[in-house]
């Protein structure tokens, strides 16, 4: 009977021993990680930022002679704009270019250095992108809690989820209105912003937003716009092109960089002749009062009456709610699905999206 107790007891010895050298290396792990990616980011720090919104920040270096990736926010306005590095030197920096519509800006710090460790954007941005479940890192220095040669904040997660971005910061819209990657972490805190968030290899797969809260649900999110991320505009000779991170990145550091205060999106507003009742409550549901002859609802089917339930599979309970979710389309989408109840059954809807007729203004 005491030998089998001294058998049981030795195999439990030896399960927990097994289990705390798997649990230690898997944080080894974790942290050979963070010691690799840490030297890459910079802690920014502002002065005279407005109420409530913090005088710090996160940034990546891109570039061996000093060029950050970073958000395109508020610290960046500042006349003493700091960069502390990983080694605790310190140094100035300037804002050389920003893409709005991507909200991020390209830093440079205005000292001569080189041979600074950092990330290779077209390398990075060639990567697959990442899938739900994935287990990410999060880097960052929320609530200011390194300066100097302090080591950055680091959470770990996973991706829940890629999908675009529907946010607001108080009353303004999230520039940014991409697909980006939504993480069960709590990233997306004060300074957070210009954080990256790695996969258990250290390989870049997004930098961290701001502050936002989902314009749908009004609930705090947590993302991270993703490094291969893009918009489309018309530039000035009215051509279609697009811009990614990495070409901004590579197209500043090159000089062939062309400023623009707004990137010019295609003016083709989504048309779908509908007009909906009157918004007389902040929760009025959007019934169809009228739909327009020769219009894309009239030819897809929908009817006076109708209650719009979903749009391309949002769930649309008000005419806000509505009209926010048709906003964030882009405006050169073929098509949109519009899921409509009549009676006591759900019908399903394609609208073909056309210019707008010089006639009577919907919705």
């Amino acid at each position: 009977m005491n030998s089998f107790r001294f058998h049981v007891v030795s195999l439990l010895g030896l399960a927990l021993l097994l289990g705390s050298t798997g649990w230690i290396a898997a944080q080894n792990s974790v942290t050979e990680t963070a010691r690799a990616v840490n030297p890459k980011l910079v802690k920014l720090f502002g002065t005279g930022g407005f109420k409530g919104l913090p005088s710090y920040g996160t940034g990546v270096l891109v570039s061996p002679k000093g060029y950050i990736l970073t958000v395109n926010n508020h610290i960046l306005t500042s006349n003493d704009l700091r960069v502390h590095l990983y080694d605790g030197r310190s140094y100035n920096a300037k804002a050389v270019a920003r893409e709005p519509d991507l909200d991020i800006a390209l830093l440079k710090i205005e000292q001569d250095v080189d041979f600074l460790p950092h990330y290779e954007i077209a390398k990075e941005a060639a990567r697959p992108l990442a899938e739900a479940g994935d287990f990410i890192l999060a880097f960052s220095n929320c609530f200011q809690v390194a300066t100097r040669d302090e080591p950055m904040s680091v959470q770990r997660g996973v991706i829940a989820a890629h999908t675009e971005l529907r946010g607001r910061r108080g009353v303004f819209d999230a520039p940014f209105s991409g697909e980006v990657y939504f993480v069960d972490a709590i990233a997306n805190n004060p300074g957070a912003a210009g954080g990256i968030i790695t996969n258990r290899k250290g390989e870049f797969l997004g930098i961290i937003g701001r502050e936002l809260k989902n314009t749908l649900t009004d609930t705090w999110i947590n993302y991270a716009v993703r490094v291969q991320a893009s918009v489309n505009y018309l530039d000035d000779e009215k051509k279609s092109t697009s811009m990614n991170v990495a070409k901004f990145v590579d197209e500043v550091i090159a000089g062939k960089y062309k400023a623009r205060d707004k990137i010019k999106r295609e003016e083709r507003a989504l048309y779908t002749g509908l007009i909906l009742v009157p918004n007389a409550v902040s929760a009025t549901p959007p019934y169809v009062e009228e739909v327009i002859p020769g219009s894309p609802a009239a030819i897809a089917g929908l009817k006076p009456d109708d209650l719009i339930v979903y749009v391309e599979g949002e769930l649309a309970p008000t005419i806000s709610a509505y009209r926010n979710i048709m906003k964030f389309i882009p405006p050169n989408t073929p098509e949109i699905k519009v899921d409509v109840q009549r009676g006591t059954r759900l019908h399903n809807f394609r609208l073909k999206v056309t210019e707008a007729p010089k006639v009577k203004a919907a919705n």
